[in-house]
């Protein structure tokens, strides 16, 4: 019999994954990773890894006669996940550390702990497909293309897709809940975490300045002409494409374009000044192909709710990969992640410069 650690969120796809593997014969486990301590900042509602995530998947468990348990990945989360993202905000990048997450945590600790256990599979409730093709694994968006997660699960590897299911690759959201609802689930109708974990109230600023106890410094707006429009309250309190909360009188809308780190300005422009064809990443990983030798078609998302845009992709001879568009893209920002499909094909993946 295969064995399998379900990965436990708390939420509603998460014990439907697991009823689901649990139905098809699978010797199972619940685990839930313990990321930081429970306080009132990481218990709010619309945060994902909070003491009430624990008890509900604790519930699913228990209602599904599965074992459970929390694994304490503090240490990791706060090295790898949280010092990274403020790291990246404070060189002027938008980070995502959902996608570190799922990568350092959930798909590296948590299958250390499946072969430590001598289990076979790692099982979550994302929305997304594996399929094996006649020499590799294949990463596949969802059927349901409205809940698609494939953009960030790029950073697998083919020994991870080789030990990873998906169980809720084929479903829609509404089905998840009928299940869900039938075997009495406590989640059954909770809300999906929208936010950011150690961040739920999307103060990104004040966090960072509580957690590292530095005030950030003021500076200047300036246009793209280097003339001064006013004085911004601290570099990491905007993002790229940002035209709201800047405290500015300004005789036409201005978005915030760059931050120079440098000099401490944050340099704002028009609308049409947002846009470019052309990106810089690196930390690529191919995830379905091997890596091209030759410049390839395909289409890429530069966030997680865009639709894919029509682009060549060039691997350059430093391992970085140049990604041109056929249209201008707005508001790319350094620090998220460019994610290359061919059809419902997750090509690779990785960080823009």
């Amino acid at each position: 019999m295969k064995k399998a650690i379900i990965a436990m969120s708390g939420g509603v796809d998460s014990s439907v994954a697991a009823f689901i593997t649990k139905e098809k014969g699978y010797e199972t486990i619940g685990a839930t990773m313990k990321l930081h301590s429970s306080n009132d900042t990481f218990d709010a509602e619309n945060s994902c890894c909070s003491s009430r995530d624990i008890e509900d998947a604790r519930s699913v468990c228990k209602s599904l006669d599965m074992p459970y348990y929390v694994y304490n990945f503090e240490g990791d989360f706060q090295k790898k996940i949280i010092e990274n993202f403020i790291y990246i905000y404070e060189m002027g990048g938008t980070p995502n550390p959902c996608i570190r997450c799922n990568r350092y945590l959930k798909f590296e600790k948590l299958m250390e702990k499946m072969k430590e256990l001598n289990y076979d599979y790692v099982v979550t409730g994302h929305y997304a497909r594996v399929e094996k093709s006649p020499d590799r694994y294949v990463l596949k968006k969802a059927l349901d293309n409205t809940k698609d997660q494939s953009y960030v699960l790029y950073t697998l590897s083919q020994e991870q897709l080789s030990h990873v299911l998906f169980p809720l690759g084929e479903m829609n959201k509404a089905d998840v809940r009928k299940i869900a609802e039938k075997n009495g689930f406590v989640n059954a109708h909770k809300k999906d975490s929208q936010d950011i974990c150690f961040v739920p109230d999307g103060k990104y600023a004040e966090f960072i300045e509580e957690y590292t106890g530095k005030k950030c410094e003021e500076g200047s707006f300036v246009d793209t002409k280097g003339n001064i429009l006013g004085t911004h309250k601290g570099i990491i309190r905007y993002t790229i494409g940002q035209r709201k909360g800047l405290g500015l009188a300004l005789p036409c809308p201005m978005y915030v374009k760059e931050k120079n780190i440098e000099e401490n300005k944050v340099v704002l422009c028009l609308n049409e000044e947002l846009f470019s064809k052309e990106l810089y990443a690196d930390e690529f990983n191919w995830v379905s192909i091997e890596e091209p030798k030759e410049p390839i078609r395909c289409k890429a998302k530069i966030r997680y709710n865009q639709k894919e845009q029509p682009a060549l992709a060039e691997i350059l001879e430093n391992g970085r990969v140049r990604v041109t568009f056929d249209e201008p893209q707005r508001a790319i920002c350094r620090g998220q992640a460019v994610v290359l499909y061919e059809g419902d094909i997750v090509l690779g993946g990785g960080t823009i410069l």
